[in-house]
């Protein structure tokens, strides 16, 4: 299992109204899925940026893709996943 940060930005255009109709949703489906162990943190700049930061575990990166595009809101995201290295101890 690896570890990604995947960098998800609202797409221009994206109506904010239909995205709040499905916050119960995508809540109950980030609850979910880290309680499987497949999502850690989750951090939020979407009122001044329009970024979601999720922490992923996976085996690689189109699983952690899969994973972040299973939530509701992702059809409005723009999706970056990067690999997260453990930094090299000197």
């Amino acid at each position: 299992m690896s570890s990604f940060m995947v960098v998800s930005t609202f797409k221009a255009g994206t109506d904010m109204a239909e995205v709040m109709q499905v916050v119960a949703e995508e809540q109950a489906k980030v609850a979910e899925l880290k309680s499987a162990g497949q999502i850690g943190a989750l951090y939020l700049s979407t009122a001044t940026r329009g970024t979601v930061f999720l922490e992923i575990f996976a085996d690689d990166e189109d699983a952690a893709r899969s994973i972040v595009t299973s939530l509701p809101m992702a059809k409005w995201w723009d999706i970056d996943v990067f690999p997260i290295n453990t930094p090299v101890q000197r």
